[in-house]
């Protein structure tokens, strides 16, 4: 299903779309899939780190910088959108997570593609800090979590 590298860790979180997410024609309001994006990287930090908490115990914390969409096709009421999470970069200071948005129900066509940086900072100070080993050490770990809050099998 995936037609990304094979090197690293992966979580797909498979949602519905709701009736409260689309505009009148019942198509996904572009805002949403910002949403979408946020969901898909908190399942994934919770695939990578298990409870966030471990990384906020260890006093970090990480802050969007930059999200970038770009859209291949619409997303309609009842949709099952599988979206799809891997680490596309690590830098020094930041990470950048790579979210590509499928459409179970329009035969697993691309709709959307993500990409979140997120930078590291200090839990209290909120200033940016280097890259924690917690952090890094699980990049590398290969993993393949199937998450389903569709309903649908």
């Amino acid at each position: 299903m995936n037609q990304l590298a094979s090197d690293v860790g992966y979580c797909t979180l498979r949602i519905r779309v709701r009736y409260a997410e689309c505009d009148a024609q019942q198509v996904v309001f572009n805002a949403r899939y910002g949403d979408y994006a946020d969901l898909a990287a908190t399942e994934y930090m919770r695939a990578l780190i298990g409870d966030f908490k471990n990384l906020l115990a260890l006093g970090y914390d990480n802050q969007v910088v930059s999200l970038h969409i770009d859209w291949k096709r619409s997303a309609t009421f009842d949709d099952v959108l599988d979206l799809i999470t891997s680490i596309e970069h690590v830098g020094n200071t930041s990470f950048r997570l790579l979210i590509n948005m499928h459409s179970v129900t329009q035969h697993n066509q691309l709709i959307a593609q993500a990409k979140v940086t997120y930078v590291v900072v200090d839990a209290t100070s909120f200033k940016k800090v280097k890259m924690p080993a917690l952090l890094l050490d699980n990049f590398k770990r290969k993993f393949d979590v199937f998450i389903n809050q569709s309903g649908v099998e």
